[in-house]
């Protein structure tokens, strides 16, 4: 039996690792939390990535309201 270590691909790590699922017969509620789960953890590292943006850049509140009023005209 081959494994995918040793099949030439151009897929991500993630998506190899998520191929591997397929094997699996999920019911439906098991399927909705593994969704919810991949959800909440590509929120959690949108909303790192952009706090440190927003620290790095020194952003503060008065800043967004003037992009926020800049990109409304």
């Amino acid at each position: 039996m081959q494994t995918t270590a040793n099949i030439p691909s151009t897929l991500t790590n993630l998506q190899l690792e998520l191929l591997k699922l397929y094997a699996l017969q999920l019911s439906n509620d098991d399927l909705i939390e593994v969704r919810r789960m991949l959800a909440k953890f590509f929120y959690k590292k949108m909303v790192e990535s952009a706090n440190k943006d927003w620290e790095t850049k020194g952003y503060s509140p008065e800043i967004m309201d003037e992009f926020l009023k800049a990109s409304a005209k």
